[in-house]
């Protein structure tokens, strides 16, 4: 009975044996695996070189995204490493477009954490367009003033000439996509030490020179080394960084004989050698540095067209037994001229060519009682580009399309400074009546030229060298 109870026990025993034995195999099983299977939450959220973070209202029609959202720098570069083995949940807030004090929350991605894993850095060398943007407010206003700066020229001198209003100051350009750091005159001067600039075109271009001037006199005065006889072009020095900066004038970039006098009176038609360049820029191309080359305005004029010693016809010449080209043709035939030089100069240095900036005439033009009357900038969309002004921008960025596939093929640096946009906005920056000293002190309803083309000095140009210096110094 004993020997019966004893085996009977022995049995027990070994059929417990045999189930520890089976359990044991079946959790070592188990744990291997799930130690070979990816997280459930990781399988609806693969990780991939570049992570998109779902929007929240999804766009029944795919197409460019005008304004991506960002992306984590973690999740913009995630190495998956094999001692990444616990899911760490890591807050990415979706920026709301429409601001609201009851935000929705954040959501939430799921990355594999590995405490070795170093996130990368933002990639600060990715570009963005700084030429699309807003005016926004600037409560410091202007760096320097019309009393701070001697080199401001009477017709650009808004506040001496009695202009009331001063709230076009306090604006500054704002790219959508980036920040634009203000100008720095001491970084801008060190930067171009021993070197030599020059703007060359028009009465736009000398209006520009004076606006950055007056930005780099904070930091010392310019010296004036030179001018023509007829002080339309000009040289200064920054003795202490020998840096020599021009203006040089030359309205149609191709040699012109031009019968007008200094308020733009013409006794006779323009002539134009449209197959000739003008050597007063092209005989110190070679010596220059830094160039923003710009013309437009000039070609609107009555015009003779010459080409090979001969006469081709003409824009606006009714007393003329001459063919009517229009002013389009010269323009485009000059501007291919003046490119087809400067890509195939070998010039090492750097080359922008300026679009032509808008006018903001209102009610009529320069000649016939045209004014500009507002205070404040506009929006996009709220004021667009005049006919002629459209013509000339087609040009110039068709000219300058073709020509810089060749300076790229024979490593000439050209690059397109296109401020039109950026200036249409501040139809406010303009001179207005106020192009004369005080014009309605003798009589409030005085008939007065009113100069909306030129830009108030300090005043929205000013802007454009903060474009110029970030593409330049920081670019």
């Amino acid at each position: 009975m004993k020997l019966k109870w004893f085996r009977n026990k022995q049995n027990h025993m070994l059929l417990k044996l045999v189930v520890a034995i089976l359990l044991m195999g079946f959790a070592f099983c188990l744990v291997f695996f799930r130690s070979t299977t990816v997280s459930p939450i990781l399988e609806q959220t693969p990780i991939a070189r570049k992570s998109v973070v779902p929007n929240p209202n999804p766009n029944p029609n795919p197409g460019p995204n005008p304004n991506p959202k960002p992306v984590s720098p973690i999740l913009e570069e995630t190495n998956i490493s094999q001692k990444s083995v616990v899911p760490i949940p890591i807050p990415i807030p979706i920026p709301n477009p429409n601001p609201n004090p009851n935000p929705n929350p954040p959501v939430y991605v799921q990355v594999q954490g590995n405490e070795d894993q170093v996130p990368p850095k933002e990639n600060f060398e990715e570009k963005c367009n700084l030429l699309t943007g807003d005016w926004i407010p600037n409560p410091s206003g202007p760096t320097y003033t019309n009393r701070s700066c001697s080199l401001i020229e009477s017709h650009q001198n808004c506040i001496d000439n009695g202009r009331p209003d001063t709230g076009y100051l306090y604006w500054r350009w704002n790219p959508r996509d980036c920040e634009l750091p203000p100008f720095d005159p001491e970084r801008f001067l060190e930067t171009m030490r021993d070197k030599t600039w020059a703007l060359i075109g028009d009465s736009i271009s000398r209006n520009h020179v004076q606006s950055l001037l007056c930005m780099l006199s904070q930091v010392e005065q310019a010296v004036q080394v030179y001018h023509d006889e007829d002080y339309r072009s000009k040289r200064w020095k920054f003795p202490s960084y020998n840096f020599t900066i021009s203006v040089i004038w030359s309205p149609f970039l191709v040699k012109a004989d031009i019968f007008e006098d200094f308020n733009g009176v013409s006794t006779s038609e323009v002539e134009l050698y449209l197959d000739k360049l003008d050597k007063k820029w092209t005989d110190q191309y070679q010596n220059l540095d830094y160039m923003i080359i710009s013309s437009g305005k000039w070609f609107l004029k009555s015009s003779i067209y010459h080409e090979n010693d001969t006469v081709l016809g003409c824009h606006y010449c009714p007393k003329r037994n001459l063919t009517e080209l229009g002013f389009d043709f010269a323009y485009r035939k000059s501007l291919r001229f003046v490119l087809d030089f400067i890509v195939s100069s070998n010039h090492k240095g750097l080359i922008f060519f300026r679009t032509s900036t808008p006018d903001h005439f209102e009610n009529g033009e320069w000649s016939n009682g045209g004014s500009c009357l507002r205070t404040a900038p506009v929006k996009e969309g709220e004021m667009e580009l005049k006919d002629l002004n459209r013509i000339l921008r087609k040009v110039e960025l068709e000219e300058f399309e073709r020509a810089a596939f060749k300076a790229s093929e024979n490593g000439v640096n050209l690059k397109l400074l296109d401020l039109t946009m950026l200036s249409l906005l501040r139809p406010d920056g303009h001179p207005g009546p106020y192009r004369e000293f005080y014009p309605y002190a003798k009589d409030k309803n005085a008939t007065v030229q009113n100069d909306c083309l030129h830009w108030c000095l300090p005043g929205p140009i000013d802007s454009w060298n903060d474009v110029i210096m970030e593409m330049v110094v920081n670019g």
